[in-house]
């Protein structure tokens, strides 16, 4: 089952959790949506975090995507608009924590994403520019903090996979395992699948640890590691419970701009991929 050229999909993932996955997410999705891309965000974490930082309520979830998952709804109809324009949402629930239960048994359990997606994109060639049939043109999927299904769906589906890298002394703590099954994901499932890159997050510049991790990751994982560094910004933190990206909450922040230059550098990298 070969992925489609367009929409891109990309994959957040880092089995550690509190290192900026989700808020990385809500704002690139937020940034390359300004920028003119049309872009949906999976949510694909049990926590719903994603979700209600983009505002979607607990009500306004009747699908979501563990109905995806199991089969009883189409990626399409669990799509939902977001205060920001050219920016949708497939909602998660608490559901999903059953999903793995749910589809073990099931020979296609590792392709219900792709195939989910790939429908979706079908749809969409015939069915016009409604919100639940857009021509999407960026897919970032928003994956629990773990290395289980829901991981190994997203990278399956995935062109590329995206690591947010918290900027402290365990940084590379555990990457060599998410390197590592993405390599297998490769080998097994997905054969184009790559590192994207790695973006690092929660950058403090009065502590001098933040750069000696900034240098330590360079050295270690060099032109992977995107130029962009994001700063450590109240704003940041407290866009989330406003039910709002940051580029909303606050457009001139520090955090704002660096999600916008590495919404621009993110392009700049899928040209070259692409044209490679």
């Amino acid at each position: 089952m070969a992925l489609s050229k367009r929409p891109r999909v990309l994959a957040l993932a880092n089995q550690k959790g509190g290192v900026g996955k989700t808020t990385t997410a809500i704002n690139l999705g937020t940034a390359l949506a300004a920028i003119g891309e049309e872009v949906l965000i999976i949510d694909l974490d049990p926590q719903g975090n994603a979700s209600t930082g983009l505002g979607i309520s607990r009500e306004a979830r009747a699908i979501s995507t563990y109905d995806v998952m199991v089969g009883e709804a189409k990626l399409a109809d669990a799509v939902v608009p977001t205060a920001v324009p050219q920016l949708s949402v497939a909602p998660s629930t608490l559901d999903l924590l059953g999903v793995e239960l749910g589809i073990a048994g099931d020979a296609d359990r590792s392709f219900k994403l792709r195939a989910a997606i790939a429908a979706m994109a079908g749809e969409s060639e015939t069915a016009g520019a409604s919100i639940r049939s857009r021509n999407f043109t960026y897919i970032l999927i928003d994956c629990p903090p773990s290395l289980n299904l829901l991981t190994i769906n997203a990278m399956a589906a995935s062109h590329s996979v995206l690591v947010p890298l918290q900027c402290e002394f365990f940084a590379l703590e555990g990457l060599s395992q998410l390197l590592q099954t993405v390599e297998q994901v490769k080998k097994t499932l997905n054969p184009e699948i790559t590192i994207h890159g790695i973006v690092l997050t929660m950058f403090d510049s009065r502590n001098n640890l933040s750069g000696q991790v900034v240098a330590d990751v360079r050295a270690h994982m060099g032109d992977a590691v995107y130029e962009t560094v994001i700063p450590r910004n109240v704003r940041v933190s407290e866009a989330p419970s406003h039910g709002k990206p940051v580029l909303l909450y606050d457009f001139k922040s520090s955090g704002s701009q660096a999600y916008l230059k590495l919404a621009s550098e993110i392009i700049q990298r899928e040209r070259r991929l692409t044209a490679a």
